[in-house]
This record gives structure tokens, sequence and C-alpha cells, in this order.
């Protein structure tokens, strides 16, 4: 009698452990259906942004939406990989050719900041105040002053070595580090060190009672800081929930989405501007063909 309960219970377990298998087979694709993998900057993530803008959307949505938040240049590495389903990052000229090469589809200008130059409050180069960011990064190299650079291909760190390229200074002074870190890393190091760096205004503001620094260089056009959402291309990979990912990046454009980017604020203080219809391509090409002199960049209260 024991031997046959035994027998039993052990065909029943067999049969739960196959029942179970059989939903886990299923589980994958249903699960796919309400997770949207998003490769997205550290700015966007270290502002706070994210935090006030997605739980909201994943609540009415039923979804959830899985972020990565690294530098651009791995973002969009992680998207030419089929990784993930969409990215929002911040150096168009990359995503240009990320989208020319058929990598990404339906790029979409969603908002725009602007970089900082940051440093101490000593200003041992003398920068604070110049209108023009190229002639200050000139002038950090020439007095060997320290700087921290991400050095980690995220959208910042492409932005500096434009800047560094258009004040015709190689960054190879004693006082250059470059460290592999995202921005709240390097706002830390630069302010422990009183080293100068660049930031986004959105991460600064963020962060900026923490800081030991101040904000020495700002307005100039080529400081603008457009962001995007762009779909990863489906006809590349299987398996990408792209139907999940464009209703995510049309909510961002939509007018309650925007409304959101707007709304977010830190201290009275707006970290992002709303920006669909500006597309980040042509915004940034206008930013980077604009001189100091031609115009800044305002920092406007949002529009509503």
């Amino acid at each position: 009698m024991q031997h046959r309960h035994s027998v039993s219970a052990h065909r029943l377990l067999g049969a739960i452990a196959a029942l179970s298998l059989g939903a886990l087979s299923i589980l994958p694709v249903q699960a796919a259906d309400n997770i949207i993998r998003l490769a997205t900057t550290t700015s966007t993530y270290n502002s706070g942004l994210l935090d006030n803008l997605l739980p909201p959307y994943e609540k009415a949505h039923d979804v959830t939406i899985q972020v990565i938040a690294v530098g651009t240049g791995k973002a969009l590495r992680m998207g030419q990989d089929g990784d993930v389903d969409v990215v929002m990052t911040h150096a168009p000229g990359a995503e240009r050719t990320f989208v020319d090469a058929g990598y990404g589809v339906e790029p979409h200008g969603v908002m725009y900041n602007d970089f900082v130059l940051l440093g101490p409050k000593a200003d041992p180069a003398a920068v604070k105040g110049m209108q023009d960011v190229d002639a200050a990064l000139s002038k950090i190299a020439t007095a060997n002053a320290g700087f921290v650079s991400r050095g980690d291909d995220s959208g910042t760190h492409k932005k500096e070595l434009t800047l560094w390229k258009s004040a015709d200074v190689v960054p190879e002074f004693s006082g250059y580090k470059s460290v592999g870190q995202g921005m709240g890393k390097v706002l830390s190091m630069a302010s422990e060190l009183q080293d100068y760096t660049l930031s986004d205004r959105g991460t600064w503001l963020a962060m900026q009672d923490k800081l030991d620094l101040s904000v020495l260089v700002e307005g100039d056009a080529r400081l603008f800081n457009p962001y995007q959402v762009i779909l990863v291309n489906p006809a590349n990979h299987e398996g990408l929930n792209t139907d999940g990912a464009r209703e995510l990046a049309e909510w961002l454009i939509s007018k309650e989405g925007q409304q959101a980017i707007n709304d977010f604020r830190l201290k009275g203080k707006a970290l992002f501007h709303a920006s669909h219809g500006e597309t980040g391509f042509d915004a940034q090409q206008t930013a980077d063909s604009t001189s100091p002199s031609q115009g800044k960049v305002e920092q406007a209260e949002p529009r509503s």
C-alpha cells in the first residue's frame, strides 16, 4: 500500500513537472509582449527623469520597461545587436549613422537640454563667464588644469571630443583624465579632485547640491544637447517587441508625454524641454555650424 502511494505520488509529481515545463515554454512569448527593453543614457537615469516618466506609463499600459542605462555608444551597439527594442540617446551624428546603416527606424526628436562646463570655484584656468567653449577648453589645456573625461563613448564623451577638435586641442595634457565612467561618477570625481568636466545640465541640476563645483561656461550654441528615441529595426532581428517599443515612442512624443517631460522639475528647475517635431540630426547640425557670436542656447521656460 505504501509502495503504491509512493508510485502514485511520483507519477503526480512527474505530471506536474510536465505541465510546468509546458507552461514555461509558453511564458517567454507572452512575457515578451509585456516587456520593453530600453537602452538609454546615464543622463536620463541619473537625472531622475525616467523614474518620473516610466512608472505611470507601465501601470497604464500593463507593461514592464527594462531600462539599461549606459553610454550612447554602447546603447546604439545594443540596438545594432538586437539586445534591446528601442534606444533613447543624445549623439545626433552617431544616431544618423545608426539609422542610415539600417540598424534603427522611426527616429523622433523627444527633448533637449544643454551641456555645461563645470569646474572648481577657484577656476585656475580663469574660464568663468567665457562665451566660447572652445576657447575655454584651450585655456584649460594651456594651464594644464585637471579635467575629468567620461571616456566611455557616451553622448557626452562624443560631444567633448568634438569640442576639443573644434578647439584644435589634442587632450593629452597631463591634467586630462579619461576614466570610463558614467556622468554621476564623473561629477563626483571632478568635485573631489577639484577638476573641470563637461556635463549635461540635467544630471548637474540633479546632483549639484552634493558637489563642490560651479557652472563656468554655458550658453554656447555648440553645447546644445538633443535627445532622440529610435526603434531597433525589426527586419534585422527576431523576437523584438517592436509594437511595444513603438507605443512607448509614440507616447513620448504625444501631447501627454511631452507635457510630462516639461513638467519634470527639480527644486523648481526644468531639467529637460520637450522638442517633438524638431529632428535631433538637423538640430545638432545647426548648433555645430553656429558660432558663439551667432547664437546661444537659451534656458527658456518649457513650452506647454
